[in-house]
Order: structure tokens, then C-alpha cells, then sequence
């Protein structure tokens, strides 16, 4: 199995549209990629960091799970309009991370 994951680091000024993520961009990946080899999606919403009182490194993580490698590449070779959505709900530059679940 095939874990994408896109981290949405927790920076100073910048902003992060939790209801809109959840309300429309998931649905829309959901939508998009769920016929392409979209298994299922999972989000995390940061709350804190180790430290007590700190705030979290990411203020969301976005985990879409691929049966394959290959099922994940036909799917973001045909996700650009998920992309094109991003200004609506964040101006952070995401983080990118392919793994394999051991």
C-alpha cells in the first residue's frame, strides 16, 4: 500500500481554511480521484506539538492511500484541478511525501 502524504506546515501569517478543506477540497479529491485509484483519504488537524503550550509543526496532514505505485501516479497525473483549489483554503505551500506502509 501506497501512503501520499501532503503537510501543510504551521507558519506565521499565513492562512489555513480548515471548513473548506474538509467541506470541499476533501469531497473534491474524493470525487476526482476515486475512480483513478484513490482508496481512501484521512486528515489531520494539528492541536499541539510535544512541548505543552506549543503549537503544532503542521496545521493539517492530508493522507491519501494507493493499492500501488502505479494506481497513485494515474491518479495525480490526473489531478490538476485538485492544485488549481489550493488559493481558495490556504496560501501555504505544501509539503510532499510518498511512502511505502511497511
Amino acid at each position: 500500500m501506497i501512503r501520499l502524504a501532503v503537510l501543510y506546515p504551521n507558519e506565521t501569517g499565513k492562512k489555513f481554511d480548515m471548513d473548506y478543506y474538509l467541506n470541499k477540497h476533501i469531497p473534491m479529491v474524493n470525487d476526482t480521484l476515486g475512480n483513478l485509484g484513490l482508496v481512501r483519504t484521512e486528515v489531520d488537524k494539528g492541536i499541539a506539538s510535544i512541548e505543552p503550550g506549543s503549537p503544532p509543526p503542521f496545521v493539517a496532514i492530508c493522507y491519501m492511500y494507493f493499492e500501488n505505485m502505479e494506481a497513485m501516479q494515474n491518479s495525480m497525473s490526473n489531478s490538476g484541478g485538485l492544485m488549481a483549489d489550493l488559493p481558495n483554503f490556504s496560501d501555504i505551500q505544501p509539503q510532499v511525501q510518498i511512502s511505502e506502509i511497511a
